[in-house]
């Protein structure tokens, strides 16, 4: 297979809410829009980003799966994850489900949620500690060096 687009769907009972959370606080724009279903697109990078809102109970979802979504998080990988948390929790106060804090792992990042419950993890790549640093793949990190030094 090869794949030419692949993007989330979240199910949902409050698609023109979603819609315009998506819109509001993380850049998407419309590219589609029914009273059941919303196509949105983040044109601000290269490659653009795709999410999709579909009413949990249309008739397209097969009948034993019409919920709304549940156990899912939503990376958001950003350049400056403190601008962002000074935007959307301390100016817009969103809900705020865990603070922001450096992982040893690699990341900086806090958790906000949007309306439907779906966890929004925003994210700045950082060094992992050293004990971490064995777990990524060479090239994988080394790409991320190289696009952050090639951003000065």
């Amino acid at each position: 297979m090869k794949p030419t687009s692949v993007y989330p769907v979240i199910l949902t009972e409050q698609v023109a809410v979603s819609s315009n959370f998506y819109k509001d606080y993380f850049g998407f724009e419309t590219v589609y829009e029914a009273d059941w279903y919303v196509s949105l697109k983040n044109f601000r990078n290269t490659p653009s980003f795709e999410l999709a809102l579909l009413e949990a109970s249309h008739s397209t979802i097969p009948e034993a799966f019409r919920k709304t979504a549940q156990g899912l998080i939503l990376n958001f990988e950003v350049d400056h994850v403190d601008a962002e948390y000074e935007k959307l929790i301390l100016k817009e106060n969103l809900p705020l489900h865990l603070d922001i804090r450096d992982e040893p792992f690699g990341q900086r990042h806090f958790i906000t949620s949007d309306p439907n419950g779906v966890l929004i993890d925003v994210i700045t790549i950082i060094p992992p500690s050293e004990s971490y640093s064995s777990q990524y793949t060479e090239s994988v990190w080394l790409n991320k060096e190289r696009s952050s030094d090639s951003d000065d």
